[in-house]
This record gives C-alpha cells, structure tokens and sequence, in this order.
C-alpha cells in the first residue's frame, strides 16, 4: 500500500508506504547500540548527589525528608548549560528583513527518580504520578511569568533521542514566543472551532473510538491512538476523552487516571519495540496572561483547544527527502502499528 496521508492538525501531507518495513525488527539496525555509561557516583541527578546540580526549584520529598538533601522522589533543578535563560526583559526589533527577540526563558530539568536506572515504563503508579505533578507545577508556576507565552515539557529517552545523560529525566523550556509547530495547532483548533462549533481533537477522536483501527489503548478517561497521517513509525498520541484544553487544570485524581494509562502505553512499547529511543512532548494552552497579546488571540481556546501528549518512537530517521519536502514517509501503516501494541502482553 503506497498513499498521501494529510493531518488536518499540522496540515501537512505524510506518505503511507507499508511495503518499505511493516515490523520494529525491520526498521533500523542500530536501536539497540549501546548507550554511554556515567557511573551513579558520578551522575549529578543520582540521589546523594544533590551538590552536583544547581539550587533545586521544587521538589517531591518523603514524609519527613529535610529539603534540599536526599529523602526525595522527584526534583526539579535549573538546566546547567540553558537554551535560554530567565534575567531580562522581552525586548523585540527588526534587524532588516529579519526579526529578533533577545534569549529570555527558562529551561528545567526534572530528575523523575534518585534511582539511576528507573525507568518511567518500570515506575509505581505513586511514582509516576510524582513525575506528572512536577509536570504540572512548574507548568503552573512558569505561567506566572508574563513573559513567557508558551511553556514545553518533553522527554527524549535514550542517547539515539538526544538524551546527554542516562539517568531518568524530563526538560521544561519556557519561551517567548509560541513555537511554529503549537502554533500552527491552535490555529487549525480555532479555525475548526469558527467553521462547525467543535474542537477538532473531540471530532478526531470521536472518529477514532467509532472505528477502533487505530486505538492503542483507552479506557473511561484517556485515549492513545496511532494518528491516521503519523509521521514515523508507531507514533502515538495521547489525549483526555472529555475536552480539556489545559493540563494544568488537571486535579490529581487525574493525574492519578493518566499515569495509570501513560504507563500502560510506555510498557507496551518497551515490550514490543525492545525498549526503543522515544521523545515525548506535552503540547497544552498556551500562556493566557502573556504580555502584548494580539486581541481576541486567545478567545475561544478553552473551547477549540484539547491539550495531549505526542510520543515518537524513534525507529527511523529523517533523510534528504523529509528535509526538502517537509512530507514524511513512514513504512509502518498506524493501522498495523496500532494492532501491534494492542497485542502486547503485559
């Protein structure tokens, strides 16, 4: 089978051609290439190292854990070598035909665990859930910033993903300006939302329940699925079943219910790709209270936006092609992705 496949998210066209590799074995050789070793007592984010990393921000303690010392489940420390960083205004002009805003920001790692080799697939559920708080804190806490429009949380898994180190971690970057690819999310939300009154996302996975082909795994309150036009192989998205445009407004209850099903997904792909590189990124609302909005930027987007989490296995690679055309093309169908992970054995 060879067909275009287009997004109406990203509105971008993706090449569906299943007779180039159907199966992660068939995919890249080197997925399992051996990653650099940093031992415990040398990594910074290993527990007892605490000296090693900058003043941490926030933290998820024991009972009784004095801060700043051990005796925690997950910290957040400032970024040691930062993309941007947080001192200074916004200030923006033109430098000819071209535009620049001076580096104001923040970036965050988020250590998941003391444990040097815990996995997120391999967490207790309380475990998890302490991850997805530091998630929505520092959301919640950057949004105070009105500097900053748009606040990332992602995961790259793995040296193959971009990981610099072993040891179980996440990143927040805070920027400001909306990046290209949200960007053009929400406005593909909103202009659905002008044109028919619904969020795009709802009417995407309402399909998706309806007909089940490409369903990983659902039940009363999530939903991951293969999307129709994915761009690599086994590609999945993440998303409430009930609207909701902003993680932060989760309550833990619902933190609870996704770190249920997030490490049900994750397991399943550790299982049935052989524990592949993967990057996670968590695309939610945008800053509301940012300075210098557009009018009525903002006006619909509880309605037209539905925040969700996008993972990417990392079983190929972009070649010339990709690079020229901006089309992707994906050997694995998500059909066939999608009844693949739904038959793991957990």
């Amino acid at each position: 089978m060879r067909e275009l496949r287009h997004d109406p998210i990203q509105k971008r066209w993706v090449i569906i051609s299943s007779d180039r590799a159907r199966r992660p074995v068939d995919l890249e050789p080197d997925l399992q290439a051996p990653e650099r070793v940093v031992e415990p007592a040398r990594c910074p984010f290993c527990g007892g190292n605490e000296d090693k990393t900058p003043s941490e921000i926030w933290r998820w303690r024991d009972p009784g854990a004095p801060a700043g010392g051990p005796g925690w489940s997950v910290r957040v420390v400032p970024n040691k070598y930062p993309a941007l960083t947080i001192e200074g205004n916004v200030e923006r002009e033109a430098v000819g035909h071209y535009d620049r805003v001076n580096g104001v920001g923040a970036h965050e790692v988020i250590v998941e665990s003391p444990d040097h080799g815990k996995r997120l697939a391999d967490m207790t559920l309380s475990e998890f859930v302490a991850v997805l708080r530091a998630y929505r804190a520092r959301l919640n806490d950057l949004r105070r910033d009105a500097r900053l429009r748009y606040i990332l949380i992602f995961k790259n898994y793995k040296e193959r993903a971009g990981a610099s180190l072993q040891h179980p971690h996440s990143q927040v970057i805070a920027t400001p300006v909306t990046p290209r690819t949200v960007a053009m999310e929400l406005d593909s939300a909103r202009q659905h939302y002008g044109l028919k009154e619904r969020c795009l996302f709802c009417d995407i996975l309402h399909q998706e329940v309806r007909e089940q082909e490409r369903v990983v795994q659902m039940d009363e309150h999530f939903i991951t699925v293969a999307p129709y036009a994915s761009r690599f192989p086994f590609e999945l998205m993440l998303a409430p079943r009930a609207h909701g445009h902003d993680f932060g407004l989760l309550d833990d209850a619902g933190l609870e219910r996704l770190a249920f099903h997030f490490r049900d997904v994750l397991r399943r792909m550790q299982k049935g790709l052989g524990d592949p590189p993967y990057n996670f990124l968590l695309h939610t609302a945008p800053n509301t209270e940012s300075m210098n909005k557009r009018p009525n930027y903002w006006s619909t987007i509880a309605a037209d936006w539905h925040w969700h989490i996008e993972i990417l296995p990392r079983l190929t690679s972009v070649a010339g092609f990709e690079w020229g055309t901006g089309y992707y093309i994906n050997p694995t169908p998500p059909e066939v992705a999608a009844a693949y992970l739904r038959e793991v054995e957990l």
